[in-house]
């Protein structure tokens, strides 16, 4: 299991961690996903590798810019 953390900007309130969270949980092979509005981080959680791009393309069409931390 993987574990990779990306730094999100713009994500400001818990419904917009909430929709982070629902965008990036989407993804095929996702275990978990932490977002903290707070800290402007999404942490995501794998069975197998984690493709960058394809996380952070996730983070985008929730509406937020996102790259790897």
């Amino acid at each position: 299991m993987g574990a990779k953390t990306y730094k999100v900007n713009g994500m400001t309130c818990n419904g917009c961690a909430n929709k982070v969270k629902a965008g990036v949980g989407a993804v095929d092979g996702i275990a978990s996903v932490e977002a903290d509005s707070a800290t402007g981080q999404v942490t995501v959680t794998s069975d197998g590798n984690i493709d960058d791009a394809i996380i952070v393309r996730a983070i985008q069409g929730a509406g937020y810019e996102a790259a790897p931390a």
